[in-house]
């Protein structure tokens, strides 16, 4: 082996036989599809409104391969993985349907989001910067709590999920985002579903402002109290006014 020095002082004729030949495989053009397609299904899957009725809401695969343009097998394995992730529920001699998450499992779900939440909050008074603080406030700069978010309720949900989202990018845990990532997307359709009803939307602003208060004056107690009761707030409603789930 050649070193740096050497190389540079080899003639044009030696030079080429300095080449390095590494040992590498050729790149599997089938596993870039295979993620495309596995995101693509996820992305259309939670984007999907599922808790506005009550419908079964079936995957078919034909069809899924039709539109994506590419054969069955790449569907059906992305399928697979989504099932592994619990967006998607196989039922025997059925068939594949975008999953509906119990009462159950979205109180648990709660309940874990509450306990990561809480301690991204805690996080972000400790290390978020004053300016990267101001831009939550900046969020809901066009809303108040006297009536507007009722009005603008789609406008207002997307913020609301906005505001989550932050409070994990600004604690700079790469682990936390991680871990809620999944979560996040199964309680996003919870949370648009649930803003509008019981004046939750105005009494979502009320929270987010004492939230943004308290990280602002680097709270680091209240903070995590104020988010973690906010998050519970949600499962309190969920038990007591939700009957449209299982």
């Amino acid at each position: 082996m050649y070193t740096r020095y050497q190389i540079a002082n080899l003639s044009d004729e030696i030079a080429p036989m300095a080449v390095a030949h590494l040992s590498l495989k050729p790149v599997e053009s089938p596993v870039v599809l295979k993620d495309r397609i596995y995101r693509e299904l996820k992305s259309a899957i939670t984007s999907m409104d599922i808790y506005t009725d009550d419908d079964e809401h079936r995957l078919d695969e034909r069809q899924l391969s039709v539109d994506l343009g590419v054969s069955r097998t790449p569907v059906r394995e992305a399928l697979c993985r989504l099932e592994n992730e619990g967006f998607v529920l196989t039922i025997p001699r059925r068939g594949a349907f975008v999953a509906r998450k119990t009462r159950k499992e979205v109180l648990e779900m709660i309940t874990v989001w509450a306990a990561l939440e809480s301690m991204a909050a805690r996080l972000v008074t400790e290390s978020a910067s004053d300016a990267e603080i101001a831009t939550l406030r900046a969020l809901f700069s066009s809303f108040d709590a006297d009536g507007a978010p009722q009005a603008r309720i789609d406008e207002y949900s997307e913020t609301n999920i906005s505001f989550h989202q932050a409070l994990f990018r600004l604690s700079r845990c790469d682990l936390l985002s991680q871990m809620t990532e999944n979560l996040f997307l199964h309680m996003r359709s919870i949370r648009m579903r649930t803003i509008g009803e019981k004046d939750r939307a105005r009494r979502s602003i009320i929270d987010h402002m004492s939230i943004i208060e308290a990280l602002e004056a680097r709270d680091t107690e209240l903070a995590e109290r104020l988010v973690r009761r906010h998050t519970l707030d949600l499962g309190r409603h969920v038990e007591e006014y939700v009957d449209w789930l299982e």
